[in-house]
């Protein structure tokens, strides 16, 4: 059976026979639930039971959407994902860089991982004003950010990853005499991709989440702006549109990184691939 459908329900017919219904695929159920989110909005909506104006029908926020499509919706979206791009390079770099570093050696451990532990627990609003008095209003701050954002999920998952390789890997490679190189880059690397995938994939969620809160302080565009400017202008439409874009470019991201991590880890035997 592929992988992309659900098996197939069965069905007896009228001789009593049983014949299999055809699959569902697994894109139509990931759609069901928002679709029937949406169409009880616009039904709850429509029949006055919700208030148009704190909840806008999703008719309403698409055509939102097509009107500032119309006046340059183009621009913040693309401002805000090469916001995330370069920040989320910057940091998930950084936090491999660092979290290999923190996994291979126990030293390196007792010297970084309490302060990256203690510095992951701040706020990302708690940042904010921190760095505008450093780097000002311009870019620098809104991308340090968001490299903030995603540098301790990557770090998490890369040196969580190393740590948890297991041990009868490494004494297998030991007894063939692998050098350390060798042994990072032929055992301890495959091992720990999943965990390093995980971490990405957290890490570029959580660049989305701190680029709206970077753009919300100091940005003239963007779709954080769009967010603000919805808020100041009390346009739930605006705010609700803003929302939605983001949700999709979020999940196309991480359908992106997905793929890329199914395509390298191909040569898992695991219950996932089953």
């Amino acid at each position: 059976m592929a992988r992309d459908t659900l098996a197939a329900p069965v069905q007896a017919n009228a001789t009593g026979v049983r014949r299999k219904l055809p699959p569902l695929p697994r894109a139509a159920l990931g759609l069901l639930l928002p679709t029937l989110a949406l169409l009880a909005a616009e039904l709850g909506v429509r029949a006055g039971a919700i208030p148009a104006n704190l909840l806008p029908a999703p008719s309403d926020i698409a055509t939102t959407i097509a009107d500032l499509a119309r006046q340059g919706l183009a621009g913040h979206v693309l401002a805000s994902t090469t916001r995330v791009a370069i920040g989320f390079a910057g940091g998930a770099l950084l936090a491999i860089v660092l979290g290999a570093a923190v996994g291979l050696n126990r030293t390196l451990e007792a010297l970084l991982d309490p302060t990256f532990q203690a510095l992951r627990a701040i706020p990302s609003l708690a940042w904010v004003p921190l760095l505008l008095l450093w780097l000002g209003i311009d870019e620098a701050p809104k991308l340090v950010l968001i490299g903030i954002g995603a540098f301790f999920p990557v770090y998490m998952g890369v040196a969580s990853g190393i740590r948890d390789v297991d041990r009868k890997l490494i004494d297998a490679a030991r007894m063939y005499r692998l050098s350390r190189p060798a042994l990072a880059r032929r055992v301890l690397l495959p091992a720990a991709l999943p965990a390093i995938f995980t971490g990405l994939r957290n890490g570029l969620s959580l660049a989305w989440m701190f680029m709206v809160a970077a753009e919300l302080i100091a940005a003239s565009q963007g779709l954080g702006y769009l967010l603000s400017d919805g808020r100041e202008t009390s346009r739930a439409d605006i705010v609700l549109a803003a929302i939605v874009l983001l949700a999709l470019l979020g999940k196309a991201s991480d359908s992106l990184m997905r793929r890329l991590e199914t395509r390298l880890l191909a040569w898992r035997d695991s219950y996932a691939t089953t």
